[in-house]
């Protein structure tokens, strides 16, 4: 179980590093092509997104990858969960059924990591 959550951290890790990277760098403008929720938010609140993704992507793996602090590991998780659920709650509003199925997914996902984290699989 301990490398399937290895496994479960590093994808999720990759996803919402690449997704916090590119709300970050990339103008509201381009982001709107393949986010129409940007509309929603300032370029400020989808930066700060951009931010959460980022760090609670980093903070999946390198705690625990360089032995500092590993209890950050499922405190990130349960972060992204929480920028999941108003990931579901905005898509939701929009009518974006795949999309709040493709964010119940990450957040099972991430649930899986701080259960296991947080609980007989510590590291």
């Amino acid at each position: 179980m301990n490398v399937a959550l290895w496994v479960i951290a590093a994808v999720l890790a990759l996803a919402f590093v690449g997704s916090g990277l590119a709300k970050m760098v990339q103008p509201k403008e381009k982001l709107r092509e393949n986010m129409g929720w940007v509309d929603s938010y300032s370029a400020g609140q989808v930066k700060l997104i951009g931010l959460a993704d980022l760090l609670g992507g980093l903070g999946l793996v390198l705690p625990a990858l360089l032995g500092v602090a590993p209890i950050l590991v499922p405190i990130a998780a349960v972060g992204l969960i929480v920028v999941m659920l108003g990931a579901i709650i905005t898509h939701g509003r929009r009518g974006e059924t795949p999309m709040v199925i493709g964010n119940v997914v990450l957040l099972v996902l991430l649930a899986v990591v701080a259960w296991g984290r947080f609980g007989p699989y510590a590291f």
